[in-house]
């Protein structure tokens, strides 16, 4: 619901964030690069004008920016390892970086001083997807909404999502790609029967669990670090038709949080839930936000403000779910849903549910892009912060964190909160969950967007506190979508993994040119992002 927020709340200052902070400061353009890179048979497609470059110098995140020497339009994967292989052996290798939708926060599909490859071009005036009978072959290029698209015109569809799906398939398999499906099918990577990958050595390898095994689970959630993913295998289940949309209020968060705990403990063939996340709304969120959403009328809204207000909670919790069924089993829907609503404990009276298709339920989030593009406020700065959260400490997290550090905030943003199995992520993976040895771990997803300069270093501060509440107080959080300014940051990170994790990167790119964005192997040579000015 508070991502609509931005739209309503703003409809009338489009012109305000154009100049502060949804523009990008004007790059210089860079003429010093090898020239030997010309001469290759890749040189037609290489662009180094100053339009192409400047587009490729931010990220969703709108926070840091920093100019490629050039952006590569790769026709085939070929191409983008002659530019890789080119690199490695040039005196001094210049990064590479793989950027598709730009939907990094923190720089990480940057690539200053050297070359970021513009994965939207790969195969342009075709779709490379290819759907059999129980998988789909798409390039690291494809959306993921074009992949649903394709493949429910066979009847089927992959069985993890993400919220949003105008991402591609190749960035959130780099990073793990999780969504409300993550409790039952485990994240997008768990769901991966095989990968085409060009490493940083520039060589086109096939691997799955049986070949190349290392290469596999490495790129799986590998933030970019051992090469750009060109194509996935993805499993994929039969497709439902329709969608009962379900949202529970919750004004008590050990009720909330052991009722998402319940559900997501539920196997597919028990009454329950296809889709579990949750929400969470500070108490001025309600009271000063939109009056409508495209979920909640005006009538809900007020009821839900009146609840805030009763219950003196300092928020209102969300489980949002969703039950899929098609022509065969719709009539079996209200009384399925009524089984499952009685072994909760939401607010009585405050269930909001809303029939929607398949497809409208998985491209959801589209709909309130629409509104914040309308307004002219997409483009602005998204100081995100994502991270896992033990379940036994989640309590700690919401009073220190949710209710203390931002509980007088009226954010322009989404905050998330929802658990996961631990047993559905494969720890051969890169992607890392909390070493916690518990079998469940929450999502924590502060998605707040910044309105000004001030409110950006404000939201930047927040995040600061939260992850020093974090260490103060012990609770053993990952960052999800991570970013540290340091090798020894990465370390902490990484862990018991990260021995492998430096040998695997010196097997695969050993002159430390992919994904430099992420600032894990860094080269003291290249020229670091800038933090944008507004």
């Amino acid at each position: 619901m508070a991502r609509t927020r931005l739209a309503a709340f703003l409809i009338g200052m489009a012109s305000f964030f154009s100049v502060v902070a949804g523009q990008l400061r004007p790059m210089p353009c860079r003429v010093a690069f090898p020239v030997d890179l010309f001469a290759l048979g890749i040189a037609s497609k290489i662009r180094t004008d100053c339009n192409s470059t400047a587009s490729a110098s931010s990220d969703f995140g709108r926070i840091m920016e920093a100019a490629p020497e050039a952006v590569l339009h790769p026709a085939t994967p070929a191409d983008i390892a002659a530019l890789i292989r080119f690199s490695a052996s040039s005196p001094v290798p210049f990064p590479v970086s793989p950027r598709g939708q730009g939907h990094s926060v923190r720089g990480q599909s940057l690539a200053p001083g050297g070359v970021v490859v513009d994965m939207r071009m790969l195969g342009r005036g075709y779709h490379r997807i290819n759907v059999s009978a129980d998988y789909v072959d798409a390039g690291g290029e494809q959306l993921w909404v074009d992949v649903l698209r394709a493949t429910l015109k066979h009847g089927l569809a992959p069985r993890a999502w993400t919220d949003y799906l105008q991402l591609t398939v190749g960035g959130t398999l780099s990073n793990a790609g999780i969504g409300g499906q993550a409790f039952r099918h485990g994240p997008q990577i768990a769901n991966v029967h095989e990968l085409d990958v060009v490493t940083g050595t520039g060589e086109m390898v096939t691997c799955s669990r049986d070949k190349r095994k290392d290469l596999f689970f490495a790129a799986l959630g590998g933030l970019g670090q051992f090469g750009i993913i060109t194509r996935a295998r993805i499993a994929l289940e039969l497709a439902p038709k329709q969608v009962r949309w379900v949202r529970l209020a919750y004004s008590d968060v050990v009720a909330f949080t052991r009722d998402q705990e319940l559900l997501i403990s539920k196997q597919a063939s028990e009454a329950g839930f296809d889709y579990v996340e949750g929400q969470v709304q500070l108490n001025r969120t309600l009271t000063e936000g939109p009056k409508s959403t495209p979920f909640f009328s005006e009538a809900d809204i007020n009821r839900l403000a009146g609840l805030a207000s009763e219950t003196g909670s300092g928020a209102i919790y969300f489980i949002e779910a969703a039950m899929y069924y098609d022509e065969t089993t719709a009539p079996s829907v209200n009384q399925k849903l009524k089984m499952v609503l009685a072994q909760l404990s939401f607010v009585p009276g405050f269930v909001f549910t809303k029939d929607v298709t398949y497809f409208q339920f998985l491209d959801r989030v589209r709909v309130e892009e629409a509104e914040l593009r309308w307004a002219g406020v997409w483009d602005v700065p998204h100081p995100w912060l994502n991270l896992f959260v033990p379940r036994s400490r989640i309590l700690d997290f919401d009073a220190g964190v949710l209710k203390g550090i931002l509980g007088g905030d009226n954010p322009v943003g989404l905050i998330l909160m929802y658990p996961m199995n631990t047993a559905k992520w494969n720890s051969r993976m890169t992607a890392m969950t909390p070493a916690t040895g518990e079998d469940v771990f929450y999502t924590v997803g502060l998605l707040r967007s910044a309105l000004s300069a001030d409110e950006l270093e404000r939201l930047q501060r927040e995040n600061q506190s939260v992850l020093a509440f974090c260490d103060k107080e012990g609770i053993e959080c990952k960052q999800y979508l991570p970013y540290y300014t340091s090798q020894d940051g990465w370390r902490r990170h990484f862990g018991a993994k990260w021995s492998n994790i430096a040998q695997l990167k010196a097997k695969y790119d050993p002159h430390a040119i992919m994904s430099r964005g992420q600032r894990i192997f860094p080269l003291p040579s290249v020229p670091a992002a800038s933090t944008a000015t507004t």
